[in-house]
């Protein structure tokens, strides 16, 4: 029936631009207009991570709720997670619109956003109001277009919201800023590394609480790079990787808006991102979790992912297209594979198809 609804509703919502359809449905969000998650989870599908139990294992990615103005909707459709952001220390009003394309031929979406979002203040007031109603909401941080110490502004994330974020996610992989995914290359990612890490263990010294640090790369990473980039994250011991952000790729595309700049999202995006997130989980052997992202539009698609070596998992596009009744889906299709299979916890089918999804081309 959600479902159902939800196609009804998406035509009035595809009558507008991208953007405008996006605030319509932060504001549904925010004026408590939603569905709600209509039964607990099966505990089949509760896993702890990084220090922290999530109920399942279905989030929604960076990019939706910007500013943390709705992580308790996003948890109350029955997201095992939220994360906000990408937030960056100043406000910044992004790239000219338009900036965000539906290719509804390809159940994609291409953005050139630039980390529109109104700064660390605007965000952190929100987070401390809500901070003692529960539920994982991690921050993802970035920094300014025009920071001229752009390490500086991910140690100011860390700092400033130690005290509200369950979670940290270290973005240097986001194609819409110039220059950020430079940040990969092995010497700029142990410079940022370094001052991640000894930021938190100041904090940590000072009698904060530690918070996890997962760093979220490019789909777009060469072949012959992922090995020395992931050996500098195993050395810093973050506590996961996220797999993938968006792409500048553009194969096989048939929307008259895929020559539009910026990073390619949505099902297009599946094999790429699997393919990366298996080769990142037989080179860490399976010991960091892996939040798997892009291209995720049904349980069958979710399923994939965890095979090719997820722990988490999170969503965007596919909701664009699909409608919140995706997340329940997605439970419903993992919990039954469970169950079919006699199996008491996701961790008995993570990786098992990562060798053959290792071997698939980028």
């Amino acid at each position: 029936m959600l479902k159902e609804f939800y196609r009804l509703t998406r035509n009035a919502l595809f009558a507008v631009s991208p953007e405008e359809a996006h605030e319509l449905s932060l504001r549904a969000l925010e004026y408590g207009v939603y569905p709600r998650g209509r039964a607990s989870d099966d505990r089949v599908l509760t896993q702890t991570v990084f220090g922290l139990e999530f109920n399942n294992p279905v989030g929604i990615a960076a990019g939706y709720d910007k500013d943390a103005r709705v992580p308790d909707a996003i948890l109350g459709m029955g997201c095992g997670f939220a994360e906000i952001g990408t937030i960056t220390p100043h406000p910044q009003s992004g790239n000219p619109k338009p900036r965000v394309f539906r290719l509804i031929e390809d159940n994609a979406l291409i953005n050139r956003l630039g980390f529109n979002n109104g700064g660390h203040a605007a965000a952190l007031g929100r987070l401390e109001a809500r901070k003692n109603r529960g539920g994982i909401v991690g921050v993802n941080i970035g920094a300014n277009k025009d920071s001229v110490d752009r390490a500086e502004d991910y140690v100011l994330g860390l700092l400033r919201f130690n005290s509200v974020a369950s979670y940290f996610t270290v973005n240097i992989s986001s194609p819409n800023t110039p220059g950020l995914r430079d940040l990969q290359a092995p010497a700029a990612l142990e410079e940022l590394l370094s001052r991640i890490m000894t930021a938190r263990k100041r904090l940590i010294d000072d009698g904060a609480q530690r918070r996890p640090v997962v760093v979220k790369i490019s789909p777009d990473i060469a072949a012959d790079d992922i090995a020395a980039i992931v050996e500098k994250l195993v050395a810093y011991d973050v506590d996961a990787i996220a797999v993938s952000n968006t792409t500048l790729a553009r194969d096989g595309l048939k929307s008259p808006h895929a020559t539009e700049a910026g990073g390619l999202s949505g099902r297009p995006v599946f094999q790429r991102s699997t393919a990366m997130l298996a080769r990142v989980y037989k080179l860490t052997e399976g010991r960091i979790p892996l939040i798997g992202i892009g291209g995720i539009d049904s349980g069958a698609r979710a399923l994939e992912k965890i095979e090719a070596g997820a722990t988490l998992l999170q969503l965007y596009t596919g909701l664009v297209y699909e409608g919140p009744a995706l997340i329940g889906e997605i439970k419903s299709h993992l919990t039954k594979t469970l169950h079919v299979g006699r199996q008491t916890s996701l961790a008995a089918i993570r990786g098992r198809h990562a060798d053959y999804w290792a071997k698939q081309p980028l």
